[in-house]
């Protein structure tokens, strides 16, 4: 499970207290916080852009319709990206959209693994990834996912292969911040 830092979980709290008072400027905090990251990774669920956005705003519209019931047990960040991906699975399963497991991603496919560590690694990844800038994320999801070489990315994206290595460090390093001191001993 991911580790939280006390002012990380003093944010949450104070956050979830103040949105239950109909803070709209909190909500708007979390909105504006939230709302890209969770965009992008719906899309990796429903290959949509549109309907990623739904889905997501689906979800806002949930927390501020039920913000005086809400229990947010870990962090905001969980919660939020549990929901995206439990209303983009239901989306798929609602419109007939089957997929082979084939054509799943790494993290689905790591909820079938008995390890919960490597359930728990490979979410948090998702979600560092689906945090990067929309440039940085491009050129490391292609180098990492989609295994292509530094080369093969400057050409397609007409920018240098310098460029290309500078995204994929500064990639790094945010998942590895991302990951925090749990994940230490990947670096």
């Amino acid at each position: 499970m991911e580790k939280l830092s006390r002012k990380e979980m003093v944010d949450d709290v104070f956050l979830l207290k103040l949105i239950r008072e109909n803070d709209r400027q909190a909500f708007k905090y979390l909105f504006d916080g939230f709302f890209i990251p969770l965009c992008r990774f719906a899309d990796t669920f429903v290959n949509d852009r549109s309907v990623a956005e739904d889905i997501v705003m689906d979800v806002f519209t949930a927390v501020w319709e039920k913000r005086n019931g809400l229990e947010i047990d870990v962090s905001w960040k969980a919660y939020l990206f549990q929901s995206v991906r439990n209303r983009a699975l239901n989306h798929i399963r609602d419109n007939g959209r089957f997929v082979s497991t084939s054509d799943w991603s790494f993290y689905d496919k790591a909820e079938t693994d008995d390890s919960f560590e490597l359930n728990e690694l490979e979410r948090l990844i998702r979600e560092a990834v689906c945090s990067l800038p929309d440039h940085c994320g491009e050129i490391f999801r292609k180098s990492r996912f989609e295994h292509h070489t530094n080369r093969e990315i400057a050409t397609e994206l007409n920018i240098s292969v310098k460029y290309v290595e500078a995204q994929i460090t500064k990639a790094l390093k945010f998942i590895r911040k991302y990951l925090g001191d749990s994940y230490t001993y990947l670096w």
